[in-house]
C-alpha cells in the first residue's frame, strides 16, 4: 500500500487567529497565503487539518 498524502494550501490570513491555531498552521510549514505543502494522510494530520479548515485547502494527492 503506498504512502497517501494531502496537499494542504494556506488561504487565509492567520492575523486574526487564535494562538492555538497560529502554532498548528506554523507547525505544518505554512507561513504565508499560497504556500502549499504535502504532509502524510494520517489521523494525527487529519485532526490538526479539521482544527484549522476555515484557513486551508486540502486535496488528496
Amino acid at each position: 500500500m503506498a504512502d497517501k498524502k494531502l496537499k494542504v494550501t494556506l488561504v487565509r490570513s492567520t492575523i486574526g487567529a487564535v494562538p492555538k491555531n497560529k502554532k498548528i498552521i506554523e507547525s505544518m510549514g505554512l507561513r504565508k497565503i499560497g504556500k502549499t505543502v504535502e504532509i502524510p494522510d494520517n489521523d494525527a494530520s487529519r485532526g490538526q487539518i479539521r482544527l484549522v479548515a476555515p484557513y486551508l485547502k486540502v486535496e488528496e494527492v
